[in-house]
């Protein structure tokens, strides 16, 4: 017998999120003949063995490769049976009769071929993707030019978000979102799977389209909503998803439209290309840059002048010092500051006062070590190191304290204004929920607990739900955190919506050992959780261990007449350090074979294991454990430590 629905979630490495995911769909298919397939591309974050412990009655498909969003579709449905097939991102939470009213649906509109529902962020805010046009010549050309975004309801120039049509009114529209697509197998089977040419992006338009053209419709149902957390899936700042989104689009356009109106559409996605990657780029450059651009500015001007008062303090003349001493000390000693500062951690996010001192410190110390070795000409004073690195000090500390306070109008700089936050759900599952929060390490000020009920009336509660958006004003609540145990996704998506975007939404899965969240569709997502935390995940431990690979393998270079007595594999060696200064290999990774559970790092020179007498007896779960200790405890000195092993054997 057919079943009624085939559920389908392709997943990469969004674990958290896909188990959320799951557990709405639990809650959805109750009552429906239904089954649910993952298909796993590969993903290196234990999702494969998390759906296999907390999910036995999906259908688990684990790819031992990443073939693409378009393919490991296509094998979940060409093995599933149901009537209906949904493409669901995993990136996403279900309302409980969201299914029941797609079928609903279908079932009294037969030339529907497709549906798409209306879809929110992790911040309440409605998704325009919900419901799209095709990308025409004019269409593309709006869009690119943020047409759309002067004139939202204009029928013409927001035609590719389709801004005419109301949000909350069922309609026919031309284009469905892939995190959402519910589709009747028939239609499917006439009009074809997804076409694999597509990696990621691009395969919903051409499905969407190509349901048109075998006779079928298209509809937007608003009367169910989703949370799509588009951050997980779509990281809209990089250069890599401009190139890959518009080149799926120029493939779409070569497939489907002829003549001069391909032409032109092929050369507006071209030029929107550029467009995008260089708004792209110098948007990333401004966000990476301003601060040690401005930090550069407060510190060459006032070096500037502090050459002039010590030249009259101490010397009794304003031109006492060359004019080389802001052409040649100044840019040296700043940039010998900034690369200290950037390499202590001090332009890390949430920065503290300690690492920003701590650079400026070690920069100095480098100064004073260079200013032996410059010529005569170009020693000015010693004092005037001592007064920058003190004025580089209060300059720095000064512009972060004024953004710090603009940002969160308190003067307790390094630290971040700490938010208040309630809990819904019952007394116990919210004494759950502060034991996770208590051993994530989280800074929050939690008010209080919000019963999930409108009835209750126990004293321990701040208020019961219906009294929510009095207990946000009263309190100023800046984050609250639903239990999915107790309030349905359903209550959720209504408060989300009805309260706003400005505070944070969170969701405790049911006996989750985290806590899922994500406040904007460009931002990845916000997780709690008391998972083992990797050092070698962290940004500062990338950065140094990328630094380490250059400078290593620069002195092993200059070493290797020497080293090439004691190492094996001599060309091979050489080799591999060269790769590492170009950023193909490091120096020190894990041991072979390469474990899926772990951060993932280049293929390496050495590893823990090399210098490790006799290592050729050591089993599968020792290798595995000393994998697990060099990416929970790394650092740079472990790295030398095992690179001076490797090479002495000692």
């Amino acid at each position: 017998q057919t079943l009624k629905l085939s559920i389908i979630i392709v997943n990469y490495n969004v674990q958290y999120f896909l188990e959320q995911a799951l557990l709405s769909v639990r809650k959805a298919v109750q009552g429906i003949d239904a089954d649910v397939y993952v298909v796993d591309n590969n993903s290196s974050d234990g999702s494969v063995a998390m759906v296999a412990d907390k999910f036995p009655e999906v259908h688990l498909i684990a790819n031992t490769d990443n073939p693409g969003f378009s393919i490991a579709n296509n094998q979940a449905i060409n093995i599933s049976d149901g009537e209906y097939v949904l493409l669901l991102n995993p990136d996403t939470v279900v309302e409980a009769d969201t299914f029941t009213k797609c079928i609903a649906f279908m079932d009294a509109h037969p030339l529907a071929g497709a549906l798409g529902v209306r879809m929110i962020d992790g911040s309440g805010t409605f998704l325009p993707e919900s419901k799209r046009g095709f990308p025409s010549v004019y269409v593309a050309f709006y869009k690119t030019l943020g047409f759309g975004k002067i004139f939202p309801k204009s029928p013409i120039f927001n035609h590719y978000y389709l801004g005419h049509l109301a949000e909350h009114d069922t309609n026919e529209v031309e284009v469905l979102a892939g995190a959402f697509m519910f589709m009747r197998r028939t239609a499917l089977q006439k009009v074809g799977l997804l076409d694999e040419t597509f990696f990621m992006y691009g395969e919903d338009i051409d499905l969407s389209y190509r349901m048109t053209q075998g006779g079928y419709k298209n509809y937007y149902l608003p009367t169910t909503t989703i949370i799509h957390y588009k951050g997980e899936s779509t990281k809209k700042g990089s250069l890599n998803y401009v190139r890959a989104f518009y080149e799926a689009m120029i493939i779409f356009t070569k497939k489907h439209f002829t003549g001069s109106s391909a032409w032109l559409l092929v050369l507006m996605l071209q030029f929107a290309i550029y467009l995008k990657a260089s708004m792209t780029l110098v948007s990333n450059f401004v966000k990476s840059f301003a601060l040690p651009l401005t930090d550069t500015i407060l510190m060459f001007v006032g070096l500037y002048f502090l050459k002039d008062y010590w030249a009259v303090r101490a010397f009794n003349d304003i031109n006492y010092y060359a004019q080389s001493f802001l052409t040649f000390n100044a840019p040296l000693y700043i940039s010998i500051w900034l690369i200290s500062v950037y390499f202590n951690g001090g332009y890390d996010h949430n920065a503290s006062l300690r690492a920003i001192l701590r650079g400026l410190a070690v920069g100095t110390l480098l100064i004073a070590a260079v200013y032996g070795f410059l010529n005569s000409e170009y020693r000015t004073s010693r004092m005037l190191i001592v007064f920058g690195a003190a004025w580089a000090a209060v300059a720095m500390l000064g512009l972060r304290m004024l953004i710090h306070f603009w940002k969160y109008r308190n003067v307790a700089f390094g630290s971040q204004a700490i938010k208040n936050m309630i809990i819904v759900g019952e007394l116990s599952e919210s004494e759950r929920v502060q034991r996770l929060i208590y051993l994530a390490q989280v800074q929050k000020n939690l008010i209080g607990t919000v019963a999930p009920n409108t009835t209750s009336q126990n004293a321990n509660y701040l208020q019961n739900i219906s009294h929510l958006e009095g207990v946000v004003q009263i309190y100023g609540i800046n984050e609250i955190i639903f239990c999915s145990r107790d309030v349905s996704a359903q209550d959720i998506i209504a408060w989300m919506t009805r309260l706003g975007p400005n505070i944070a939404y969170k969701i405790v899965p049911e006996e989750s050992l985290s806590i899922i969240g994500s406040a904007s569709k460009n931002e990845p997502g916000e997780l709690y959780t008391i998972d083992i935390q990797y050092n070698i995940s962290t940004h500062i431990a990338r950065r140094n261990k990328r630094v380490l690979d250059i400078v290593l393998s620069l002195l092993l270079i200059l070493l290797s007449p020497v080293l090439l007595f004691v190492v094996s594999q001599k060309s091979h060696f050489i080799q591999a350090l060269f790769q590492a200064i170009l950023g193909n290999m490091t120096l020190v990774g894990y041991a072979q074979p390469q474990p899926k559970t772990l951060p993932k790092l280049k293929k390496s020179l050495f590893s823990p294991l090399d210098g490790i007498r006799h290592f050729e007896t050591i089993d599968a779960s020792t290798i595995q454990h000393l994998n697990f200790l060099y990416a929970k405890d790394y650092s740079i000195g472990r790295d030398c430590s095992i690179v001076w092993r490797s090479i002495f054997k000692s």
